[in-house]
């Protein structure tokens, strides 16, 4: 067998092996922590939610996520993938199916922030686990291909939110409660999948022969070689400036498109003049969207090997579609805003957790990955807590909308000024 066609055969098999399963745990847990949009309806209108209560309640996720998400991923390198993301699957699910037993807002925040610390190390441990399974020429493919199940779990949710909602009354159960029961208990069940036929290495993989196992370790080897030394402590990786540049970056993007989509479907529905079902398809639609964006940079990007553009000219795209949304009084163009703005972020997503595989040693990856995206995750908690106070003082949507392209073109600049620092060379 050719080289040529033992590492074709190798990665396609590793591919069709892993990132199904994998994108389907992704797409569960995506769901799980942003369906409460879709219940925030009638939840909130049943149990005399405000918008504050609302926006602060949804952002406690990211609290307990963010300050787990470093002990999380270091459990995982210790006792391996297969056991640790099977243990945070069942957590997670049975926490979100007790979020429909909420009263108050106490009980509210309490089952929010058990939930993000249930979740915490879920995203990073699979940017992580990717990292052992594919060389650098192959990863953003790898990562688009397994994080398409985020603007994918749009789709599902769009697809079956109305119907879930329409079981109102059903067995004593509010249309709200069978929404999150019913997409909370895939992830208890795919759990004992993911513990059954997720392998830990290369060298685990029964369904590798012997050459292509091999290949893969000789060439994951070559990559790890030709990246920065391993720092002396994995934590000092974290003060380095390309790091930190990265942790403002995901804070910047991720905590605005938080604090809009936890309200998406009721700003939606209020600018399109869209009834919920209608609403459930244009979300559905922006699924697509941000599916098609997040393939397209994951492919360009590796055919490039250019990170930084990659990164920047998307956060651009999606401020100018927040700035249309936040502007334009017609249905049309926001519907066509929407659908631009979610192909813009996710093509983001995409490419972003390309950047600190070339920045840190995998050695140090694991905490590097975590840490990103931990203190990135204040941002969700930060954004929506704001979103929920500006409705409740203005009454509307409008002085939150405002401000997420300044957020958008923030990331973008510095973004940009990372790329200028990595391409000086230094004196």
């Amino acid at each position: 067998m050719s080289d040529e066609t033992l590492e074709r055969s190798t990665l396609r098999k590793v591919a069709w092996r892993l990132l199904p399963l994998i994108g389907l745990g992704y797409l569960i847990s995506y769901m799980d922590r942003v369906n409460i949009s879709f219940a925030a309806p009638q939840m909130n209108a049943q149990l005399g939610f405000t918008a504050s209560v609302y926006g602060f309640g949804g952002g406690l996720f990211f609290i307990s996520y963010a300050l787990l998400e470093v002990p999380s991923n270091l459990a995982l390198a210790k006792v391996g993938a297969r056991r640790w993301l099977a243990r945070i699957m069942v957590t997670w699910g049975l926490v979100a199916m007790s979020m429909a037993l909420v009263r108050t807002p106490l009980q509210f925040y309490a089952v929010r922030f058990l939930l993000g610390a249930a979740e915490a190390g879920f995203f990073p441990g699979v940017i992580y686990y990717l990292g052992l399974w594919f060389p650098h020429a192959y990863r953003g493919r790898a990562i688009s291909r397994f994080y398409v199940a985020a603007p994918l779990a749009s789709v599902v949710m769009g697809a079956v939110a109305g119907s879930l909602l329409g079981l109102d009354g059903h067995f004593g159960l509010r249309g709200w409660q069978w929404l999150l029961i019913a997409e909370g208990a895939p992830a208890v069940i795919l759990s004992i999948v993911f513990l059954k036929l997720l392998p830990d290495r290369p060298a685990d993989a029964a369904w590798l022969s012997p050459e292509q196992r091999a290949w893969l370790e000789a060439r994951l080897a070559a990559d790890d070689a030709a990246v920065a030394a391993p720092e002396h402590s994995q934590l000092r990786a974290l003060l380095r400036p390309e790091v930190l540049a990265l942790v403002a970056i995901n804070f910047l993007y991720l905590g605005p498109y938080y604090a809009f989509t936890l309200s998406a479907p009721t700003i939606l529905k209020g600018s399109t003049g869209l009834d919920a079902a209608h609403v459930g398809y244009l979300v559905a639609a922006g699924g697509l969207t941000g599916a098609a964006g997040m393939a397209a940079i994951g492919w360009s990007s590796d055919r490039l090997r250019e990170r930084y553009l990659h990164l920047a000219a998307p956060l651009v795209a999606v401020a100018a579609a927040f700035a249309v949304l936040a502007w334009s009084p017609a249905p049309p163009v926001v519907m066509v805003a929407y659908l631009a703005m979610m192909a813009g972020y996710f093509a983001v997503s995409g490419a972003f957790w390309l950047a600190p595989s070339e920045i840190v040693h995998p050695r140090a990856a694991a905490v590097t990955v975590a840490a990103i995206n931990g203190l990135g995750q204040v941002g969700s908690f930060v954004f929506p807590w704001l979103w929920g106070l500006a409705k409740d003082s203005t009454g509307g949507y409008h002085a939150g909308m405002s401000l997420l392209p300044v957020a958008f073109l923030a990331g973008a600049a510095i973004m940009l000024g990372l790329r200028q620092a990595r391409h000086t060379p230094a004196r």
